[in-house]
């Protein structure tokens, strides 16, 4: 049973501010190089490409997207800028890499209230478990579980909040939708 995008897109346009956090496309296995220099596979490209393709088709182009400055996270949102084009604002941050949860709240306060969209490109554990946090209690059930065990390559969180992405606090955010690429 696949997921019904027509009512994911209903249900995000129906928030003012939208927050997309996104796990990078799938990389290549940890070496003995720095784990900063992992690069994509095949795989994770085809993997971005359809993710923004998909946000493309359900009208979710971010505004602005903060992305960790690991390699593969960066690879992972150039390959998005050939479907998002120009809109979206990118700011790099090495905190996403290394700053845990709090980085991500941080990118939260950092985002001017213009801002509707905003992406965040991240690593696991980090990017399950923040989403964990900003998810009201009366999210659906069957979505935080999808949280519980992890972000897989290229999945992505989708909240929907009234409240600009400043206000936002623990478990202040409804989650919308967890997608992978082959949702789109």
């Amino acid at each position: 049973m696949g997921v019904n995008m027509s009512k994911v897109a209903k249900r995000a346009h129906s928030y003012e501010y939208v927050l997309i956090v996104m796990r990078h496309g799938k990389a290549e296995a940890f070496g003995k190089g720095d784990d900063r220099q992992r690069q994509l596979t095949d795989k994770g490209v085809k993997q971005a490409k359809s993710v923004a393709k998909g946000l493309e088709s359900l009208n979710l182009i971010p505004d602005r997207i903060a992305c960790s400055g690991a390699d593969r996270t960066r690879q992972t949102l150039e390959r998005m800028l050939r479907v998002f084009g120009d809109k979206p604002k990118v700011d790099m941050r090495q905190s996403l890499y290394e700053g845990g949860v709090q980085a991500i709240l941080d990118e939260l306060q950092a985002t001017k209230t213009k801002r509707k969209v905003l992406m965040i490109v991240g690593h696991e554990p980090t990017v399950s478990i923040s989403c964990q946090w900003l998810a009201t209690s009366d999210s659906d059930p069957e979505r935080l579980d999808l949280l519980n065990l992890g972000m897989s390559p290229a999945n992505l969180a989708i909240f929907g909040s009234n409240e600009p992405f400043k206000n936002w606090q623990i478990h202040s955010a409804n989650l919308l939708a967890v997608l992978g690429p082959h949702d789109f």
